[in-house]
């Protein structure tokens, strides 16, 4: 089992949040075994409340045009609000990991013409050829948000265990109405995120930084 906790720590340390991808495509077998593998993670009353449409192809190729105009033409519609603010230590972490990437893109602060650029990959997928939505059952509630987060981290790490790079994507989601109406998604569907994902730009500067996690004595107290 020591063994097992090694290589699970590894593929942990390796996950990251991919932002430039060249443009192989994943096999339909390594899809599948992907979201079969992450589906064994645990839900409230065994619900499995995630449902995931994958884009490839031309379907990818559509479906960010249609985000595009959407960010171009109107405002935000998530079907969850975002955080009403970030404060404290979440408003640090958030800060670095904004410096972090548009410093090693060269993005100067005042540059607002180059971060636009960068703002709208997001609904490119970072040039990802794949893109999978991910829907739970609205009747579940923030529950079934719960269990999704549970898959969503299980599909990211068993997508890296098979060499492939994955983004999760909270920015696409904020346009849910285009995303339903694209997809045809009923409306007791809640769009949960979206994960971009294919084979990594290991030379794109975008991919060369890493975050960093907070110190073990800042998560955790043990009593006895």
């Amino acid at each position: 089992m020591q063994d097992d906790f090694a290589t699970l720590s590894r593929v942990m340390n390796s996950r990251y949040s991919c932002r430039a991808y060249i443009k192989k495509e994943v096999p339909d077998a390594d899809i599948q075994a992907v979201v079969t593998a992450a589906s064994r993670v645990p839900t409230w009353c065994n619900a499995q409340p995630w449902h995931l449409i994958v884009t490839k192809g031309d379907a990818t190729k559509l479906f960010s045009n249609a985000l595009v105009k959407a960010a171009e033409d109107g405002p935000m519609a998530p079907d969850f609000d975002w955080p009403e603010q970030y404060t404290g230590e979440y408003q640090n972490r958030r800060r670095v990991c904004g410096y972090q990437l548009y410093e090693a893109l060269g993005i100067p602060r005042e540059d607002r013409e180059r971060r636009n650029e960068q703002m709208l990959k997001n609904y490119r997928f970072f040039g990802a050829p794949h893109v999978a939505i991910v829907t739970s059952e609205a009747d579940l509630g923030p529950y079934g948000s719960m269990d999704c987060g549970g898959f969503i981290a299980a599909f990211t790490l068993m997508a890296t265990a098979k060499g492939i790079s994955t983004v999760v994507q909270a920015s696409v989601t904020g346009f849910a109405p285009t995303i339903r109406k694209h997809f045809d998604i009923p409306a007791n569907r809640l769009v949960q995120t979206a994960i971009s994902f294919g084979y990594e730009d290991a030379y794109d500067p975008s991919n060369n930084f890493r975050t960093q996690r907070a110190a073990i004595d800042d998560v955790i107290n043990i009593r006895s």
